[in-house]
Parts: structure tokens; sequence; C-alpha cells
């Protein structure tokens, strides 16, 4: 849960963080050519910290609460939070997110999404493709004057319609200098209800849909969530400033 108080952003800290974005949106696009069988998490992850760096930016995860990592590796059961390690070997039917925040100039560019390894069994590439949808329709919602509940009831109506279910452990967030604040953005809930939405708000949209009990479990290392059930996750994530006619999705190359 959030603790920092709401801040509304000015035009030049939003140009600031589609900036960051940008570069976020770019890593990504960097990395997905890595993304095939017989490819470890860790070289993902080292991949993306040399990139990171060369384009003059830090990897805001590596050390944030102990995290050791530059980035999130979740495969297949993880819902989020994976750490990347070199024992983890991407192969052929896996599916996996990959989560990264550039820190550029002090601003943070959050952004993820779900990438097929070789070709899907056919229920990971439904719920993959659900996900990205519980995404899009999210972000549908985001206007002056909404609700954030209206942004949860959005996905979990959708995602439930098509016999998935939604993380209940792990929201959207604000995020500029800081990388997790207010506004608490679920990703399920009730129409009308929540904090009401206001130019200048900037946060993340990050559904986490389930193939089976939205339950999940935390491992021993403290960070790595699976689904209780073992059944696969999925999960895409932008970052959003809420303007004074809509949105703007900040984390597009």
């Amino acid at each position: 849960m959030p603790t920092e108080r709401l801040v509304l952003l000015s035009s030049r800290e939003i140009a600031k963080m589609r900036e960051a974005g940008r570069l976020a949106a770019e890593l990504l696009l960097h990395l997905e050519p890595m993304i095939k069988p017989g490819v470890s998490t860790l070289q993902i992850n080292d991949a993306a910290e040399r990139w990171t760096l060369a384009h003059g930016a830090k990897s805001a995860p590596l050390g944030y609460k102990g995290f050791p990592k530059s980035l999130c590796a979740s495969v297949n059961q993880v819902v989020c939070h994976g750490i990347p390690n070199a024992k983890q070997i991407l192969r052929q039917g896996d599916i996996i997110n990959i989560d990264v925040t550039p820190l550029v100039d002090g601003y943070h560019g959050d952004t993820s999404k779900t990438f097929f390894v070789g070709k899907p069994s056919a229920v990971a590439q439904r719920l993959v493709e659900v996900t990205e949808e519980c995404l899009r329709r999210g972000i549908a919602e985001v206007k002056p004057g909404s609700r954030t509940g209206d942004i949860g009831a959005a996905i979990q109506e959708y995602a439930e319609a098509q016999g998935f279910s939604v993380v209940r452990n792990f929201a959207g967030h604000g995020v500029h200098r800081v990388f997790h604040t207010e506004p608490e953005i679920l990703h399920y809930g009730k129409r009308g209800t929540g904090k009401k939405l206001r130019q200048g708000m900037v946060f993340t949209i990050e559904p986490m849909i389930n193939e089976g009990t939205y339950e999940v479990e935390i491992l021993a290392d403290g960070w790595t969530a699976v689904t209780q059930d073992g059944k696969l996750s999925a999960q895409f994530e932008h970052t959003l400033a809420v303007t004074d006619s809509g949105v703007e999705i900040l984390t597009l190359p």
C-alpha cells in the first residue's frame, strides 16, 4: 500500500516522465529478441543493465528494498517480482513477463509485457491476449472525474467474463520521482468508488490475470509471488498521465 501523499505533476514533470517512459518501452523492444528457448533470465537481466547504463539511466529495481537484480522476470506461474537467475532457462512454450523501470534524471519509467517463448499453448495464448485487453480496458476508463474503481471494475468484469481471475495482492500505483506512491490502482472493484482522477495524476495500471485462482503465495526469497494452484499468470503494465481531456500513455516507444 503506497504511503506517500498524492502529487499532481506539472507539464514539465510529465515531460520528464515521458522521457523515462519512452526509454522503458525501448528497453523492452531491445530485450524482445532475447526471449527464446535456451536463454537464462539472468542473461536478459544483464543485457538490460548494460543497455540502461549505456543510455545514461539507472535500473530502479536494483537494490530497491533489497531487490537483487535490475528487472523482474516472471515465468509461467510466477505472478510478479521473479528474480532473474542463471539456472532459470527459458523453454519452448513458456510465457515470461519482463518488468523494467529505468530511472532517468530522477524520474521512473515503469512498464512490463508478457512474451511468448516460441509457440504458446492455446490457454497461454488466450490468457496473455485477455490480460493485454484488460490493460486496454483499464486505460480506456482514465479521464478527469472518473474513479479508480472504474478502472478496477472494467478489468475485473472482462477478465472474469473470459473465465480468468484478477490478482488482489498487488496493485497499480502512483509513480514519478517516487517509485511507488499514491494513488493505489486496484485491478478489481466497483464503479463509482475510489479516488477521483484529476489532471496531473500519473500512475501505473498493471493487471495480473491468472488462469486459475487469484490467490498467490510469496516464496522464501521474500519477493517471488506465484499462483497458489501452480497455473499460469500474465501481466501487462503502462505508466499513464491523466490529461485535461483523457489519458496519455507515457510508456510508448
